[in-house]
């Protein structure tokens, strides 16, 4: 059964953060807060943790649009080409927040992704994800926990969501309620860029 961390985003406690970092370097599957819904996540370097998501997710690792939760812009460039100025504003302008944005990927690209020409990054901003990030040291391949429920997409509550994942993850953060509006997606990977999916994130900072 997972482990069930309270952690508060205002001041993520430094034990805690730890306690999840090794769950993940261990090769385990955490679900954590996000600036939209709670995400499930893994290590973006563990081939097996990777393997589990898509399992449960119902698709091939390959074939997965996995989101990358960066923890700053910085973090981005090891993963995707080199990117324009235009895009580079907008990417400052918009992070960290709730956006999800397609960008080239380069070599750097965990073999699973190798196939992929696109990549989609996060840098959300929510304190617990992003020490989190920091602390592991590398990003964390993240997917949305959607709900079977057609009325409510997303599950907000951490009880509600321990309940139904703590025989499928490692560990479960209670960061406090979730929000039920997943991230505004961007493609930037084109001349011109596409929104894919309207959702919290304001689209004026294109």
């Amino acid at each position: 059964m997972a482990q069930f961390i309270k952690i508060y985003e205002d001041k993520p406690n430094e034990a805690a953060i730890a306690k999840v970092v090794k769950v993940l370097k261990d090769g385990g599957l955490i679900i954590y807060p996000t600036d939209t819904v709670y995400g499930l996540g893994c290590d973006i370097t563990n081939t097996k943790a990777l393997e589990r998501i898509a399992k449960i997710k119902g698709i091939k690792l390959e074939k997965a649009n996995f989101s990358f939760i960066c923890n700053d812009l910085s973090n981005i460039s090891d993963y995707v080409r080199q990117i324009d100025t235009s895009t580079f504003k907008i990417l400052k302008r918009a992070l960290p927040g709730p956006y999800t944005f397609i960008l080239p990927g380069n070599n750097n690209l965990p073999k699973e992704f190798k196939k992929k020409t696109t990549v989609g990054i996060r840098v959300p901003n929510n304190s617990i994800a992003l020490e989190i990030v920091k602390i592991l040291g590398n990003p964390i391949v993240s997917t949305s926990i959607r709900d079977e429920d057609d009325v409510i997409e997303y599950t907000t509550d951490p009880e509600l969501i321990f309940e139904k994942w703590q025989n499928l993850v490692d560990l479960v953060i209670d960061g406090g309620y979730g929000d039920n509006v997943g991230s505004t997606i961007i493609d930037l990977s084109g001349d011109e860029p596409i929104v894919v999916r309207e959702g919290k994130g304001s689209l004026d900072v294109l």
